[in-house]
């Protein structure tokens, strides 16, 4: 088995360097941040990811993993580290990657292997990060492999994902990819799929994100033009995908996470032919606004009325809430002047709502959260923005109790209309 340094101990950092050293490879953990390293070296790992931290300290008990003050030198460099989004430019902040490749050059040594995992725009693996590992004297291809490898886990899922989905490795040659495949080999069982070119790789995980943020804004105008005919959009969607060669997704408040609402900004960093791809950011960005209309549709004039927000996770089952739709609704339907006025879309105020959030799975002491029945209770609306099993086993009867209203906004598909019509809601869904 071989050394390996992860650098970057985050969301893919911190699994990856577990599972390298669960299947018997020694491995250096390093993350720029130290309290990030001190927290790891007691073991306290971030309770969101299932089995994440019995994983860890599994590999940490075997003596396999270790978490380094700075990067060593290693048979394997591994790149796991952000890529943030600019919103104004929607361009990629590649600081991150370029600070780990400073950091590894003065330690690369003939032989050595380096392989991108963070998501990034076509042409970084070479363009940016190969010309700084060049600071070492050593030549790209000639001295040292270089790869890239995008991951491509779920969060909730990510240490099965790691093992089972296919692999995709694209080498600046053959020696390089042969060299990551051997590293990868060690414990993924799905496929690994093979190119001499790294950009091609970083444009396939790309274009897989940006075709399900393309099919889900596909979804939301379906759902959109649904309502104006009075249909429900998820029953016709489901009819419509039972023919053999119709697979529309589902509408919803939006995407969230680091993927889908940014990877298609950094698919277009390299080109001017973003038309259907940036039309579709457009309607996934909006539909929070549209929500807000619906909410507007049945309440009026939403100043002085409360509004529980079920959901800050951007995704079912998860406490993860990068760019989640919830979180958004939130903001906007907070969006105040310095008169605390309420700024509407024509440029008007009015009296600013109420917004409480509730959301089982999510930890993150920075937010501020409340529990269920302090959130709905007094409610004027309910909008559910996250499909958590808990808010799919909700009781109605309590529910209907605490809140002064009656409207629900489902924005996943988790509530029954006919269910909540009996007890007494008047729902709306997308």
């Amino acid at each position: 088995m071989s050394s390996v340094c992860v650098h970057g101990l985050g969301y893919i950092g911190l699994p990856t360097a577990a599972m390298l050293a669960n299947s018997g490879h020694e491995v250096h953990g390093y993350d720029a941040d130290p309290e990030v390293r001190a927290r790891l070296r007691d073991v306290e790992v971030p309770p969101e990811e299932p089995g994440l931290s019995e994983f860890v300290e599994r590999a940490f008990a075997s003596g396999n993993l270790t978490i380094a003050d700075e990067t060593v030198a290693a048979d394997y460099h591994v790149v796991c580290v952000p890529t943030p989004f600019d919103q104004v430019s929607k361009t990629a902040d590649l600081e991150y990657v370029r600070s780990a490749g400073r950091a590894i050059a003065p330690t690369l040594r003939p032989g050595d292997t380096v392989i991108l995992e963070s998501t990034v725009p076509p042409g970084t693996t070479v363009d940016e990060l190969g010309r700084i590992l060049e600071m070492s004297e050593l030549s790209v291809g000639d001295d040292f492999a270089l790869a890239h490898s995008p991951e491509t886990v779920l969060p909730g899922n990510i240490l099965a994902e790691l093992r089972a989905n296919d692999r995709i490795v694209g080498g600046v040659d053959t020696a390089s990819v042969e060299s990551a495949v051997r590293l990868y080999e060690s414990f993924v069982d799905g496929s690994i799929r093979t190119v001499t070119d790294p950009t091609v790789a970083e444009f396939v995980k790309l274009i897989q994100n940006t075709s399900r943020d393309v099919n889900i804004a596909l979804a939301n105008e379906i759902a959109k033009i649904a309502g104006d005919y009075g249909i429900d959009s998820r029953e016709a969607i489901s009819l419509a995908n039972s023919h053999p060669r119709v697979d529309i997704l589902q509408p919803g408040p939006g995407v969230g996470g680091h993927c889908l609402p940014v990877d298609p900004w950094f698919l277009g960093e390299g080109s001017d032919e973003l038309v259907l791809i940036e039309t579709a950011r457009q309607v996934n960005d909006t539909m929070s606004t549209y929500v807000i209309d619906l909410l507007r549709s049945e309440l009026g004039d939403l100043g002085g009325k409360k509004i529980a927000i079920l959901g800050a996770a951007y995704k079912g089952n998860v406490g993860d809430t990068r760019m989640s739709p919830g979180l958004k609704l939130a903001r906007e339907l907070q969006r105040v002047d310095e008169d605390q006025q309420l700024v509407t879309t024509d440029g008007g105020a009015v009296e600013a709502p109420e917004v409480a959030i509730h959301d089982p799975h999510v930890t993150d002491p920075t937010l501020e959260l409340t529990d269920l029945q302090t959130a709905t209770t007094d409610a004027d609306a309910v909008i559910l923005a996250t499909d958590h099993d808990e808010f799919q086993r909700l009781d109605l009867t309590k529910l209907r109790e605490r809140m002064r209203g009656r409207t629900v906004i489902d924005t996943k598909g988790i509530a029954d209309p006919t269910t909540w019509r009996q007890a007494g809601f008047v729902i709306r869904r997308i």
